[in-house]
This record gives structure tokens, sequence and C-alpha cells, in this order.
């Protein structure tokens, strides 16, 4: 009995290890920085007393995602309804370059990029809480559709109904705040609409 008891703390361990950051990360684009922490720790709490009744029919990564994402949408439903803010750091790391934003190339370009990316965040937060879920899940984690299928609980041809409504949304809301184009060297850049770009 107690050798399976250290198997499965072992192995956990190894869960813990392995999916701690990504997790954290996930998290955070979902109900903010400040929430993060806590509601990881709860993820993996729940994932210890869950464990056992694992059966390996789904990969590691969905399981231990669709627990974070029932978490993190179970904190959200129960703060009024309201949108949470989300962290400062939502898109702002090159790592994680989101969908529309190529790797800089300069120090113009890296400033330039980060406001693109501060604009493309503020679009993202008025999303619905299943558009953000998708979108996170898609471009930022790297699950296939079968795989968010799997850890939102809905249908594949949901997952994709909720892709495809989620980018066309965020392209046309984009569009209504900001000017994309190709600067003089060919880098992606942006202009707010309305609003003067700070360069120093």
């Amino acid at each position: 009995m107690n050798t399976i008891h250290t198997e499965v703390d072992r192995e956990f361990q190894d869960i813990y290890n392995a999916f701690y950051d990504k997790i954290r990360r996930y998290l955070t684009r979902l109900v903010g920085e400040s929430e993060a922490e806590d509601l990881t720790q709860e993820v993996f709490l729940k994932a210890s007393r869950a464990l056992h009744r694992f059966e390996g029919k789904s990969q590691v990564s969905t399981w231990l995602f669709r627990i974070a994402t029932n978490t993190a949408l179970d904190r959200l439903r129960n703060k009024s309804g309201r949108n949470t803010v989300l962290g400062d750091d939502l898109y702002d790391s090159t790592e994680e370059a989101e969908w529309a934003v190529e790797q800089a190339a300069s120090p113009e370009q890296a400033v330039i990029q980060k406001e693109m990316n501060h604009c493309i965040r503020n679009v993202v937060e008025t999303l619905p809480e299943n558009y953000r879920v998708a979108l996170s899940l898609s471009e930022l984690e790297g699950f296939s559709n079968k795989e968010i299928a799997e850890i939102t609980g809905a249908s594949i041809e949901t997952v994709k109904i909720r892709l495809h409504r989620a980018r066309q949304e965020l392209k046309q809301k984009l569009s209504l705040q900001c000017d994309f184009y190709r600067n003089e060297q060919n880098e992606f850049a942006c202009d707010r609409k309305n609003e003067l770009i700070r360069l120093l």
C-alpha cells in the first residue's frame, strides 16, 4: 500500500514539475496575474485528489488543462458576470508572440510590437469567455481542435465555430482600433486610430 502511495506521489510530482508554469501562464491569460497563483494551486490540488481516477484515456496535458479551464471559468462566473481584467503580461512575451505580431527586429520595432500587443490584449479582453479559452488553447498553447474539444467538453464542430467566430471578431475589432501596415523595412507595424504612438 505504501509503495502504491509513493508511486502516486511521484507521478503527481512529475506532473506538477512538467506543467506548473504552463498552467499558471494559461490561467494568467484567463483570470489575470493577481489570481493566477492561487488558482494554479487550486488546480493542482484538484488534480492530486483526482489522479487515482485518471485512467489515461486522454493525454495528461488535456486532462490537466480541462481542470484548469473549468476552475478558471468557475472563478470568472462567480464574479457577478463581470469581465476580469487580464494581466498586463498577457501578450508581452516575445516567446508567446500572438497571432498578428512578428518578432521585433530592432529597438523601435520592439516598442511598436509592445504597442500592438497592448492593443490586441485589450481587444481579446472583450471577447466572450469561450472565445478567449478557445483562442488561448489553440493559438498560444498549440492544442488541436480535438484536444480543445476534450478540454472544454464541447464538440469538435463547436470548437471550430468558436475559433472561427473568435478570429473574425478579433479581426473586426482590431481593424476598428488599429491600422496595421508594413513599414519601410517591411516589418509588421500598427498605429492606433486617433492616437499617437510614443516611441520614446
